[in-house]
């Protein structure tokens, strides 16, 4: 079983959500259910098919956090190897072709967010950075070409 490394911040996130879909969540859908029921025939009832669907989305995504939960071990960013990328780094790298410098936190899947800087360690980026120390070059396939980052700087 594959371990989701989550920091407390995510952890409590995604618990945040669970919780949530658990109680006001299922009480939503089973209010629009017995709406939609209470509307006659369920065999052309368009409302009753909407609110099934929603229903078994919610469900879903209910057993996929209830999984990550289960799967989850918090770290303390404290505790970070700042030698070499892990999860929770937060790396300065240089793209050698743009000489442009960027900022990337690694964080697990589940608390990726592109527009504060986080990106998932299963990434392209992410993966490429991972277990490299500062002044390596790493080479990086992605859907534009190849890019080129030197690691410049990793902290907490």
């Amino acid at each position: 079983m594959k371990i989701n490394y989550l920091s407390q911040e995510g952890f409590d996130k995604l618990n945040e959500e669970l919780r949530d879909l658990k109680t006001r969540g299922r009480r939503e859908i089973a209010a629009k259910i017995d709406e939609a029921r209470s509307h006659g025939d369920l065999s052309e009832n368009a409302e009753y098919e909407a609110a099934k669907e929603e229903q078994a989305y919610m469900e879903k995504r209910i057993a996929e956090l209830e999984n990550a939960m289960a799967h989850a071990r918090v770290l303390d960013d404290k505790n970070v190897d700042l030698s070499k990328v892990t999860v929770l780094s937060t790396v300065t790298v240089l793209n050698k072709k743009t000489s442009k410098q960027m900022k990337y936190t690694l964080v697990s899947p589940q608390e990726a967010d592109f527009d504060l800087g986080k990106i998932s360690i299963e990434s392209p980026i992410g993966a490429a950075l991972m277990g490299n120390i500062i002044n390596d070059v790493v080479q990086v396939k992605v859907p534009a070409g190849v890019l080129e980052l030197e690691i410049l700087n990793i902290e907490r």
